[in-house]
């Protein structure tokens, strides 16, 4: 974690996050986690907090932006940093039932983080009339992305019933001097001088291997022109794409990862492809439900995809590209929908789409502020696919916080403009959980998106079980010889 520094500039991609947040749109990201109870005491955990807080700096960091729009913004450390605002404390009246906390997530999720402070918050839950105990956490979408946000875990959780000392975890901490407007524009202005000077580096480098490069160069005006010609063509108009509002809804489907896996065994592809399937499926059911004709109405999923090398490890920040995955929602049949996005799937991996949106985020390392805000909207057009459904995986063994072990993860994503649902998936030792976040107003029926996923997944776990029972040709041919 040591790449997280003061005065550290925001990734192109980040501060693509910040420029597309709006009043209704919130680009902060989160997980409700469920824990066996009882809770601890608050001055526990937040004591717990602040003996971890140092592997992650990032989190006693704010935003600084450079007057003059002079470069993308930066992490500096908050010297007024108070970790009492951060950490929440509340308990749900009786009787504590999951309704009344998916209503809690619901609020909590609708509210905007203060960009004047570090982008986090953390809530402790206590009142589940379970016994047990939920934590919230939401964090700003520029701050940390889904697949790196898995490593985070290692911050707060522990391997063992047991909390385990981490050295350096809890070192005293002192916030660095907090830079003025006249540091932070000439920081701005040497890192716009200084990314041309990368470039003509490269070139220079270029000249050495002509070969390579220009294939280079070729593969990635191709990958280019697959977004734009993407582009051209828009998702389909469905009552998931609407305007939305700044309040949100909350549900979640937990199933066992052995029941995907032997679906992917038994019908072939990934686990990747047997999720989107079944997203397919329910969405479909719910179409129809609503009276919307799906004959040959595939919608489009935005998936995104980690392109993060093992030189970024341990860093925050996003390095993510986005395909956009196919959703036959047409297919009434199981077998032939998941048959059909595994085929869709293939294709797209096959493309160089991944390839040109790291490209295009590449370009937009070199544009100021302005014209980088409006590029993130293009790159990000939410004209382009109907939601997002994007899948974790998460650790498949316990974690413990102060003794008490994890039972539940259910993934929060955020909703773009227009977009009614987003569905999130996660697993965690042998379960894998759907987090549905929905408009309160456009989607007040996201329950029904549920009990449809369970249908959906219930029907193709059969379809699963049927053909693997079924003998193939070769072993006919040896009975009847």
């Amino acid at each position: 974690m040591s790449k997280q520094g003061h005065k550290d500039r925001l990734s192109a991609v980040d501060a693509s996050f910040l420029a597309q947040e709006r009043q209704a749109s919130h680009m902060h990201v989160g997980a409700l986690v469920i824990f066996e109870g009882p809770p601890p005491s608050r001055e526990d955990f937040v004591d717990h907090i602040e003996s971890r807080l140092g592997l992650v700096p990032r989190y006693r960091q704010k935003l600084a932006f450079p007057r003059f729009e002079m470069g993308r913004p930066f992490w500096v450390d908050d010297p007024q940093f108070n970790i009492d605002y951060h950490v929440r404390h509340t308990a749900l009246p009786g009787p504590g039932s999951l309704d009344q906390l998916r209503g809690l997530v619901g609020r909590i999720f609708s509210q905007r983080l203060d960009r004047s402070k570090p982008l986090w918050e953390l809530w402790l839950i206590q009142g589940l009339e379970s016994g047990k105990f939920a934590l919230i956490s939401k964090t700003h979408h520029a701050l940390v992305d889904g697949v790196s946000g898995v490593d985070l875990s290692t911050v707060l959780f522990d391997l063992g019933p047991v909390p385990q000392e981490i050295e350096g975890a809890g070192d005293q901490w002192t916030p660095a001097p907090e830079p003025s407007d006249a540091e932070l524009v000439a920081k701005g202005v040497k890192g716009l001088l200084r990314r041309p000077a990368e470039l003509a580096g490269q070139a220079v480098g270029a000249l050495s291997h002509p070969g390579r490069t220009v294939d280079e160069v070729r593969e990635a005006a191709e990958a280019v022109g697959e977004i734009v010609w993407a582009g051209l063509n828009p998702a389909p108009d469905v009552p998931l794409n609407q305007t939305i509002g700044q309040h949100r809804r909350l549900w979640w489907v937990q199933s066992e990862l052995d029941e995907l896996k032997a679906i992917k065994n038994s019908l072939g592809g990934t686990v990747n492809d047997v999720v989107l399937a079944v997203v397919a499926g329910a969405l479909g059911r719910w179409l129809r439900e609503r009276g919307v004709r799906t004959e040959g109405l595939e919608l489009r999923a935005l998936v995104p995809v980690s392109i993060r090398t093992e030189d970024d490890h341990g860093s925050l920040g996003n390095r993510i590209a986005a395909m956009r995955g196919p959703l036959p929602v047409y297919a009434e049949d199981p077998v032939e929908r998941l048959r059909i996005v595994r085929t869709g799937m293939e294709g797209l991996k096959e493309s160089k789409q991944a390839l040109g949106a790291e490209v295009i985020a590449g370009l937009q390392d070199f544009a100021p502020p302005t014209l980088l805000a409006q590029a993130s909207r293009v790159n990000f057009s939410t004209r382009l696919f109907n939601l997002i459904v994007t899948n974790v995986p998460g650790p498949q063994f316990a974690l413990y916080l102060l003794g008490r072990e994890m039972e539940e993860i259910v993934p929060v994503a955020f909703l773009p403009t227009d977009h009614a649902l987003a569905i999130a998936i996660m697993s965690y030792n042998g379960k894998l959980d759907f987090g549905l976040l929905a408009d309160y107003d456009a989607l007040p029926d996201v329950e029904a998106v549920g009990h449809h996923l369970e249908a959906s997944l219930a029907e193709l776990l059969e379809a699963a079980q049927a053909a693997a029972k079924k003998p193939s040709r070769r072993t006919k041919a040896r009975s009847k010889s």
